[in-house]
């Protein structure tokens, strides 16, 4: 069985534990419908999903 010949020291340990803590991009898609920014895989504001409109939205007036 393979045993570490040295300790791992603390900041090794940290920064290989840090790599997951980092914040990740967040990638937004342009709304065919309204040119608005959007996350990707969602119902725009306006109803439309795929260029299809799938829900009836009340205005807010």
């Amino acid at each position: 069985m393979a045993v570490p010949k040295r300790k791992t020291s603390k900041a090794k340990t940290a920064s290989r534990r840090a790599s997951s803590y980092r914040l990740n991009k967040v990638n937004f898609v342009v709304d065919s419908e309204t040119q608005e920014a959007r996350l990707p895989h969602r119902v725009s504001p306006s109803g439309y999903y795929n260029g299809k409109k799938v829900i009836e939205v009340e205005d807010e007036e």
